[in-house]
Parts: structure tokens; C-alpha cells; sequence
């Protein structure tokens, strides 16, 4: 349905002193702090993870050598969405003076609910991480004590009891990614990158990262984990997650959590003949997920 003068009779009247309610600012691109860009040239993407090798055993003397075999673990697949909205101003509304203002005004709040989308599209991935119904190429959820291991064990990337955000939990998960290992149980070396909070967990963030000693003690100890640098990103905000208990550690390993860029954002415009009406849209193709869960810890908060 085009944008007419009956829904817009305040902005013909001369006397009209202010328009409001597009002005507001926006948050950033919050998702850039959780996902590795990449470009992408095809309607999906997939990627897959291999299976190193196991530990060297001993070789006696005079025995023969031993011989391992490398393996494909399992593969992780993109889907890529399309992502458009549009809207039209009728002949008459351009007529009455109306088109410079509409299509300045409107284009922009176009843009702002593309964004808005985006945002949304890629806190989901956290959001989500903690439900069965959202699976990963290994076969569970984002989140789990139980992704499964080539060799037969397993890695666990989020409490085992759920803990909301202190001191202890903190240290508990880093101490906790230093013990991940690869596909064939050999240690990989992880370590936390940055911590993803929600509004609600900033100011618990500030005081665990940021102060020089202990928080919420009389005693006179250092704090740990802003000594040994355990956190070296520190913490951003995302304004996007829905449960504000929850809290999340992006590590260093490769390949984590993702995003494919398939058609970057484009606007375009075109007139209707049998209308006259100007038609407006924006449109964009994308895809957020993850291949390595290792690549992110998080805890729903108790």
C-alpha cells in the first residue's frame, strides 16, 4: 500500500513546526564484535571440520612404525536469507510538494529497519544457543556440555550447572576453555577473546574487568582476571539479547561464530506506470551461524 496524502494531512499544513519520531539514534554494528565477515559467492556456504591426528605412541625397537588416519568430523552449512523491505509514495502526495521530505525521511528510516534486522538476525544466534532446536553440524546446540569428539570424548562449552556472571563463574569458564581440546583429544590452547554481556550485566562487566582488585570482598587481593589479561578484548554491550541473565565469551579459535555476506545492502527505486506511484526498496542477503562451537562459551545465567 503507497504512503497517500490522507495518511500525511499534518506535513501539507503550513503551520507544522516539528516532525518527530524517525530521529532516533541506533545502536552500532553490535554484531561485528561476535562474528568473523566473510564475503560469500554462492546461494549457501559450507564448511568442514577435519580430524587431526592422535597423540605419538612409543615405537619400541624393532617394531614398526604406527600409522593414524585423518578424518572429516562433520560440516557446518550456511543458508543464506534475503532480507527486503520497501515502501511507495502515491502521484498526488509528490504532487502536493510532498516528494523531497517523504523520500529524504523515509529512506532512512528504510535503512534504520534494515539495520534493526540485521542486529537482531545475529544476536539470535546467541539467543538461541541454548536450544536443542537450533543445531550445529556436530549435532547439538551452540551451547553444550556434549559435542562430540572424534576420538569418542567430548568438548563442553557452557557450565555444567547454569551460573550467572561473577567472579567465580568468570574464572571458572576461562579455566575451563584452557582445557578444550581437538578433534583427537590433543589440547588446543584456547583462550577467551572478549565477554558479550546484555545491558543489564555492563556495569557487572566494568567492576569484574576493569577494577585492580577483588570485587565485592574486604579482602586486599588483586583482581585476577584483569591481572593475568584472561579477558584481552574486555566486554561489549549487545543491545539485542533477549534473556538478561545470560553472558557469553568469544575465544580465539578459528572459524567460530560467522557471518556470509552474500549481496551487500543496495537501495534502488522505480515509478509505476499505472499508478504513478514511486516505489522504494532496500535489500540484502546474508547468513549468521557458526562452524567450530568452540568458537564462543556462554551461560544462560542461573
Amino acid at each position: 500500500m503507497a504512503i497517500s496524502r490522507s495518511q500525511l494531512l499534518k506535513e501539507l499544513l503550513p503551520g507544522l513546526n516539528a516532525l518527530f519520531g524517525m530521529q532516533y539514534e541506533t545502536y552500532g554494528e553490535e554484531h561485528k564484535e561476535i562474528f568473523e565477515t566473510e564475503t560469500s559467492e554462492r546461494s549457501f556456504e559450507e564448511e568442514t571440520k577435519l580430524s587431526g591426528f592422535s597423540a605419538a605412541p612409543v615405537k619400541n625397537e624393532g617394531n614398526a612404525i604406527a600409522y593414524d588416519n585423518a578424518q572429516e568430523a562433520w560440516t557446518a552449512r550456511y543458508n543464506h536469507e534475503t532480507i527486503a523491505l520497501g515502501f511507495s509514495i502515491t502521484e498526488e502526495a509528490m504532487e502536493d510538494n510532498l516528494y523531497d521530505t517523504l523520500s529524504a525521511r523515509y529512506t532512512k528510516a528504510l535503512a534504520r529497519a534494515m539495520a534493526y534486522t540485521k542486529q537482531v538476525k545475529g544476536a539470535n544466534v546467541l539467543n538461541n544457543g541454548f536450544s536443542s532446536s537450533y543445531k550445529g553440524g556436530d549435532g547439538v546446540e551452540l551451547f553444550s556440555t556434549a559435542h562430540p569428539l572424534v576420538s569418542g570424548g567430548t568438548n563442553s562449552n557452557e557450565p555444567s550447572t547454569a551460573a550467572d556472571l561473577n567472579e567465580t563463574s568468570l574464572e571458572a569458564a576461562v579455566i575451563q576453555i584452557a582445557g578444550w581440546t581437538d578433534e583427537r583429544g590433543l589440547l588446543i590452547a584456547a583462550k577467551p577473546r572478549k565477554l558479550i554481556v546484555p545491558p543489564s550485566l555492563m556495569f557487572v562487566a566494568t567492576r569484574l574487568l576493569e577494577t585492580e582488585l577483588r570485587v565485592g570482598t574486604n579482602n586486599n587481593d588483586i583482581n585476577a582476571l584483569k591481572n593475568n589479561g584472561s579477558i584481552p578484548g574486555g566486554y561489549s554491550v549487545n543491545h539485542y539479547l533477549t534473556d538478561t541473565n545470560a553472558w557469553f565469551l568469544c575465544t580465539d579459535v578459528p572459524n567460530g561464530l560467522k557471518h556470509f555476506v552474500r549481496t551487500p545492502l543496495a537501495n534502488s527505486m522505480d515509478g509505476d506506470f499505472d499508478t504513478g506511484n514511486v516505489r522504494y526498496k532496500a535489500r540484502e542477503r546474508y547468513s549468521f551461524g557458526w562452524s567450530d562451537p568452540l568458537g564462543a562459551y556462554g551461560s544462560p545465567g542461573a
